[in-house]
């Protein structure tokens, strides 16, 4: 196991090499394998590389984000520009719905309401608008329309772990209730439990899930 010290050089080491951020105004603290990100970056894209490449290291067991975004004077837009240029983004994405999501924007924080059939939907459109410039943050309230989640769900997500493992995660516990699925259990890294999530989001009729799912900071030795 990685003692906290160690693990903070490796997310330090990690920020610098992101060629996508600059890290010299990022703090790095450990504790018990919880990385805590403070400073500043320059737009809220930047803040999440951050992080995404703390969720990549192996050991870190959460991440707490208090960066600040401090807009370059080249990168303030009004509000109005912004939305304008948040609808946009939305209508030429071919993943979105088209006029299915609601646009807000108050000091350059952009705020999604509307609804769609899939949970990629959802993430397509919080990833068009997050990325342009002089956005400071985005607030997603779509919605994800409900529907009868076959009897066949926990099949289905086993199916696509074992896809994506290849082998069975017997130290995952999977259950539903109607269009709700609830994972529980232990995972390795941040990165296996987004993608246990993932491959729950991928069942057809899940309007919600929820990943309870927590990282060992002892790796499990591999069988052969």
């Amino acid at each position: 196991m990685k003692s906290d010290e160690q693990l903070r050089r490796d997310v330090e080491d990690e920020l610098a090499t992101e060629p996508s951020l600059d890290a010299s105004a990022i703090g790095v603290a450990v504790e018990d394998g919880i990385v805590t990100l403070s400073g500043h970056v320059a737009s809220y894209s930047e803040k999440l590389a951050a992080e995404r490449c703390v969720t990549r290291v192996l050991g870190v067991g959460a991440v707490a984000t208090e960066l600040d975004i401090k807009l370059p004077g080249s990168s303030r837009v009004t509000d109005e520009d912004i939305a304008r240029a948040a609808l946009s983004a939305l209508a030429w994405n071919s993943l979105v719905p088209r006029d299915r999501i609601k646009v807000e924007v108050g000091s350059g924080w952009i705020t999604l309401e509307g609804g769609v059939d899939w949970h990629y939907q959802k993430v397509a459109a919080h990833d068009a608008v997050c990325h342009l410039r002089g956005v400071t943050g985005v607030t997603d309230k779509i919605s994800v329309k409900s529907a009868s989640v076959r009897n066949a769900v926990k099949a289905h997500i086993e199916a696509a772990l074992r896809r994506r493992f290849g082998k069975h995660l017997n130290h995952i516990k999977i259950e539903t209730r109607g269009d709700h699925v609830i994972l529980r259990g232990t995972v390795t890294s941040l990165s296996e439990r987004a993608e246990v999530e993932r491959a729950a989001w991928t069942t057809p009729g899940v309007c919600n899930v929820d990943n309870n799912l927590a990282v060992e900071r002892v790796p499990r030795a591999h069988s052969a």
